[in-house]
């Protein structure tokens, strides 16, 4: 470590450590599961042959996926409020130094 002739500041503050979910890996987890269900589901009618199996299956889709991202979503901030609670406090110390002025450059 050099030795600096700045000035030195230092301010310390109460944080909250914990750990919070990913919102989107969540909802995007939710969707994928959504329509897997939903693709099961479906195969296992019988299919009306004037539609097809993939218009029936889209058009489920919409339902499945849609409750899957909010089921996801509903969860994440489930956990979320249980992180928030185990959360824990710790001390934060930020220390900031002002370089001192070097030889020969100009001032503004």
């Amino acid at each position: 470590m050099s030795e600096t002739d700045g000035r030195e500041t230092t301010t310390t503050s109460t944080v909250r450590i914990r750990r919070a979910p990913k919102y989107p890996a969540f909802i995007i987890v939710g969707g994928g599961i959504g329509a897997i269900v939903t693709l099961v589901l479906v195969s296992l009618f019988p299919v009306d042959p004037a539609t097809g199996f993939a218009a029936t299956f889209a058009y489920f889709a919409l339902y499945g996926v849609t409750a899957g991202v909010t089921l996801g979503a509903v969860l994440a901030i489930v956990l979320d409020r249980i992180t928030l609670r185990r959360s824990r406090e710790a001390t934060a110390e930020l220390t900031s130094v002002e370089a001192p002025p070097v030889e020969g450059e100009l001032e503004d």
